[in-house]
């Protein structure tokens, strides 16, 4: 199973949370996520959204649909974002658009064994992928990319 953690865009200083839009800056860096996402994807992806505007704009940028998943809103913890994906015994791949701390702590964790500090940036994105080397499980890091590392289309 490949698992790929993306962290909302930037986002608006507003309340309520959940209606946070993305800003201008946040719009690009979606868009331009989206399109390195996109020359990666397979054909079938499941992907899953925190409900909150902010992640829905963000994931709306891949123009593929998605389900939104209330168990992944704002303040989840890493065990629900791993719940809401399947992982590790899911099949073919799953991106999850969500929120820190829960991302950053599930990625680290799963790379680690445990979490530590460690802060995706927005619109960031971990790929995950599950393997086997010298006959034993693990995780394998096959992609980590930030918004600052990708030219303007």
């Amino acid at each position: 199973m490949d698992l790929i953690l993306w962290r909302h865009a930037e986002a608006e200083d507003t309340e309520p949370d959940l209606t946070r839009n993305l800003t201008d800056k946040g719009r690009q860096q979606a868009h331009n996520m989206a399109q390195w996402l996109r020359g990666y994807l397979p054909a079938q992806v499941r992907i899953v959204c925190s409900p909150a505007n902010r992640t829905r704009q963000t994931a709306d940028a891949l123009g593929l649909s998605y389900d939104i998943r209330n168990d992944i809103a704002p303040g989840a913890a890493a065990d629900d974002l791993l719940k809401a994906t399947g992982w590790p015994r899911g099949d073919g791949v799953v991106l999850l658009v969500g929120h820190n701390p829960a991302i950053s702590e599930l990625a680290t964790r799963l790379l680690a064994g445990k979490p530590f500090p460690m802060s995706l940036c927005k619109a960031g994105a971990w790929w995950l992928s599950t393997g086997t080397r010298d006959d034993e499980r693990g995780v394998i890091l096959k992609a980590a990319m930030v918004p600052a590392m990708l030219k303007q289309r």
